[in-house]
């Protein structure tokens, strides 16, 4: 019999409430009063968003986020810097001790980004799951989608959606980006370089690392037609039912709580 999780899109939401999200969901479904949910998201303005343990101090240019109304928010989960702009925003909540979900982190990558994988050839899009040899030549950059990590998904090469990953209270969250477009240009604009030299020199190389929707899909892809492929994705990928599901007030509630708390919060953001 096909189990069923929840799904939920939250639509377009300040980068705080985004975040507030996540973490509540995760709080709810370690309490069992959820079961396993995808959602998926976008962001208004657009934001960015850095890792649990991402440094911004000579990192992240903050004048220029805040020159731009891009609001910075620091993630429950690990990695880079992401620029959450032209995209769609996906999110899985479920126990770690689910029969389907594996214990290593890499091996649940794999089975949670099949619905990912699914999703892009409902697109016509070829996509495969990126397996580095042996480990990755790590960078010093700051930027998300310069390298792709353990089963994240490529097309020729280069990286398609960038994901991330906690497990807290016995769940795992993993979420992550997929861009239907990208603009280079507004993406560096954000982080600092020794000099103008070496940004373009990174902006030029980015690429031949990172690829939007758009830049390969044969015909225009709107952020609803990503979200009906790749909602069906999920379902195929992960072998799953999807029911729709809404907050109630005391929810809502508690998110923006935790949004003002937190996630609007220069301690927390500039933590580090």
């Amino acid at each position: 019999m096909t189990e069923t999780w929840y799904f939920i899109d939250t639509g377009k939401s300040l980068p705080a409430f985004n975040m507030a999200v996540d973490e509540c969901l995760l709080n709810w479904h370690s309490k069992g009063e959820i079961p396993p949910i995808i959602r998926f998201y976008e962001w208004e303005p657009a934001g960015m968003s850095v890792g649990y343990f991402q440094k911004t101090k000579n990192k992240i240019d903050l004048d220029a986020l805040k020159n731009q109304n891009i609001p910075l928010v620091r993630r429950l989960t690990g990695g880079r810097a992401v620029l959450h702009d032209q995209e769609l925003t996906y999110s899985v909540i479920v126990s770690e001790n689910h029969p389907d979900m594996p214990k290593s982190v890499k091996d649940a990558y794999r089975v949670i980004s099949k619905g990912l994988l699914e999703g892009f050839k409902l697109l016509n899009i070829e996509a495969s799951f990126s397996i580095p040899e042996g480990k990755l030549e790590t960078t010093q950059s700051a930027v998300c989608f310069e390298e792709p990590s353990w089963y994240e998904l490529v097309i020729e090469g280069k990286k398609a959606a960038g994901s991330a990953q906690t497990r807290q209270k016995g769940v795992i969250l993993q979420h992550g980006s997929i861009p239907i477009t990208i603009d280079n240009n507004k993406l560096y604009d954000l982080f600092l370089y020794p000099n103008e030299r070496v940004k373009e020199r990174a902006k030029n190389a980015f690429k031949d690392k990172a690829v939007s929707i758009q830049d390969v899909a044969t015909e225009k892809v709107s952020v609803e037609k990503a979200r009906t492929a790749f909602r069906q994705g999920f379902a195929k990928g992960l072998d799953i039912e999807l029911t729709s599901y809404e907050f109630n007030e005391a929810q809502l509630r508690e998110i923006e709580e935790l949004m003002y708390s937190k996630y609007m919060n220069d301690s927390w953001n500039l933590s580090r």
